[in-house]
């Protein structure tokens, strides 16, 4: 069996890269991905892309700075579903995590749905520690191209970071 070693960066998300994002969501979801960039380039949240050589995110994710005061809350955190399971949501999640130090910050805070016990776990590894339960909702995008809202309860989970 040969291993094959691929070098990854992580830099800022840029407009241009959304159309090779499609892996991470419908194209609802993309409209909000660059709806969040323009808050990044005002500097309310950075939102990240983890990239291979050939510069296509393979992982997306962003840190919102506003969500809760004192924190950076960490959402829409995708790894490229072929990649999963292979390192690439801990370097993301480990990048965003430097971005909330360098804004002076020492907490980084998210939300899991309670139906995706593989991101917990995860998020457990990592640190994270769940403080209570939440309802969430957002619009979503079914495969018929409907738009319908997506209600769940989810765990809030935080770090404390050094």
């Amino acid at each position: 069996m040969a291993e094959v070693v691929v070098r990854l960066s992580v830099r800022d998300l840029t407009q241009e890269d959304l159309e090779w994002c499609s892996w991470s969501g419908t194209s609802l979801h993309l409209a909000q991905v660059a709806q969040e960039l323009e808050r990044a380039r005002r500097g309310d949240v950075d939102y990240l892309a983890v990239c291979p050589p050939s510069g296509m995110p393979v992982a997306i994710g962003g840190v919102d700075y506003q969500a809760n005061p004192g924190a950076g809350t960490l959402w829409q955190l995708a790894v490229h579903p072929a990649l999963q399971s292979c390192g690439i949501g801990t370097l993301l999640i480990r990048a965003a995590e430097q971005r909330i130090l360098a804004r002076g910050l020492h907490r980084a805070e998210l939300s899991v749905e309670e139906s995706n016990p593989r991101a917990r776990a995860l998020y457990e590894r990592l640190g994270y520690v769940a403080h209570g339960r939440k309802p969430e909702a957002w619009d979503e995008e079914g495969p018929d191209g409907v738009i319908r809202r997506h209600e769940t309860i989810c765990t809030a989970m935080r770090k404390s970071l050094a």
